[in-house]
């Protein structure tokens, strides 16, 4: 049966309703290269390198191709029908109301976590300079003051994350000039022993093994989460049929500089065996190339990377909470917006919830930053599973003359998305390996039974929501 609401948007190119269009291009082009520069880089890379060695390299290319077929697949769904709440939008559509409800959900439940995560990192960076403040005052002033910024409108939003993403991106930049500066120069304390020879004079390319430089990839993928916030962003920017294949396209770039360029000049400046986990690598290599304030520079980057990412988390839990309340799989009340056009109420409950990191903070403040990453590797690993299999689904339907083509399509068709979800299964299963990584499928696996006893609920108080989509849809023919 055709679907009115996704016959009308795929037709015109209408966003949802009711946003405001206050993300202009620049602002879409920062959040997305923001998106693919988090704390995952600047700290996670250092226990990456301690376990692979120079072939982490090949790790964060590796894992990068297979994030841009992802976010290939996403944008060839998002010029098919720009929504805000996209992920969960176009689970609904081709695999049913269920798989839509649990993405949604799900998605949400990343961003809660990762904003609690990432508040206690920020708390923990500020006691590089104030170690006299308490950890758990730190984390409270920073969720009061991104709440007031995703309160007052999206722009606010867009504007602060963009210079946050401008501070990130130009310490990377300059980690790399400088560095090629040691390597073509000499200058500097590491002059003497910076060269390229640093990538396989100890122990060669991969000095602990193939098996071992593969087990890497669960914390590299991590690195790479909310690379696809910028379909969120769809229903509020200016232009997305222009804006986002601009911000999409230029991916491949983002990687190449920021993260394969990055780990190449850094491992070249500083042999491998220097670095150790619970390290930056970034403070490492500045400290030995002897800037001065290195560290407190570094340190300042960081806790912009992961104010960052709780100001992305703020933005979007609220409008995937919309998104299931316009669908009825969340409270209606998460579905109105204030007179600046934002999902106030959504915003609200999210925030309280990261809350709970606060008092993680005052209660354990050593294992708070434990305690909540694990979540979020698994919830993103499943959303980008949920565009692989929602893009499979329609580059069927248009190959079958059932849907319009989207005016951005993914090359290879379906084929690449095919590839990328292997890939995310054979990740799936080194975590399951990883005694130490597997506690998020633990984590997991209650989640799963929440969603399932969630929905049992819904279906029971609205039957009508069981009977929506669960099959390929059937929208205007084509010709």
């Amino acid at each position: 049966m055709t679907s009115s609401k996704v016959t009308d948007a795929t037709a015109t190119g209408a966003p949802e309703e009711g946003y405001e269009r206050g993300l202009g291009s620049r602002q879409v082009q920062m959040i997305a290269i923001g998106g693919a520069i988090g704390v995952g880089l600047f700290m996670g890379a250092g226990a990456n390198i301690a376990k692979a060695g120079p072939s982490i390299i090949l790790m964060y290319a590796l894992a990068g191709v297979v994030i841009f077929f992802i976010m290939r697949a996403l944008g060839e769904l998002l010029l098919y029908r720009p929504v805000s709440g996209s992920f969960a939008e176009y689970a609904r559509e081709f695999l049913g109301p269920f798989f839509g409800f649990v993405t949604g959900w799900t998605y949400w439940l990343m961003w809660v976590v990762t904003g609690m995560a990432e508040l206690t990192a920020a708390a923990i960076y500020i006691h590089f300079w104030f170690p006299e403040i308490p950890q758990w005052v730190s984390a409270l002033v920073f969720l009061v003051v991104l709440f007031g910024v995703n309160l007052i409108s999206v722009k606010i939003f867009g504007e602060v994350e963009f210079w946050f993403s401008m501070i990130k991106v130009t310490a990377i930049i300059g980690m790399i000039v400088i560095g090629l500066g040691v390597l073509t120069l000499g200058f500097s304390d590491a002059g003497d022993t910076a060269t390229v020879s640093n990538l396989w004079s100890h122990d060669g390319f991969f000095p602990n093994g193939i098996g071992s430089s593969l087990m890497t990839l669960q914390g590299v993928m991590f690195a790479y989460l909310a690379v696809e916030l910028v379909g969120v962003t769809a229903g509020e920017s200016e232009n997305p049929e222009k804006t986002l294949p601009k911000a999409i396209n230029t991916l491949p770039w983002r990687i190449i500089v920021f993260y394969v360029g990055a780990l190449l000049v850094i491992l070249s400046v500083v042999k491998w065996t220097e670095f150790s986990a619970g390290e930056s690598p970034f403070v490492h290599a500045f400290g030995k190339i002897g800037i001065p304030l290195a560290a407190g520079i570094v340190n300042f980057v960081v806790l912009t990377a992961a104010l960052s990412s709780c100001n992305s988390g703020m933005y979007s839990t609220g409008r995937m909470l919309r998104d299931l309340a316009s669908n009825s799989e969340a409270p209606q009340a998460f579905g109105r917006l204030n007179a600046r056009k934002t999902p106030a109420f959504g915003i609200s409950v999210s925030v309280a919830l990261m809350g709970i990191g606060v008092v993680l903070n005052y209660v354990v403040p050593e294992k708070a930053f434990l305690y909540v990453t694990s979540v979020a590797t698994a919830a993103g690993i499943w959303t980008w599973m949920m565009i692989l299999v929602s893009h499979i689904r329609y580059r069927a339907a248009v190959d079958a003359g059932r849907l319009r083509a989207s005016s951005f399509p993914a090359p290879g068709g379906a084929i690449f998305s095919w590839v990328a979800l292997l890939f995310l299964i054979g990740v799936t299963f080194m975590i399951a390996y990883d005694k130490d990584a597997r506690v998020c499928l633990y984590v997991a696996a209650g989640w799963a039974v929440a969603l399932a006893v969630g929905w049992r609920i819904l279906k029971s108080r609205n039957p009508q929501i069981a009977a929506r989509g669960g099959d390929e849809p059937e929208l205007e023919k084509v010709g």
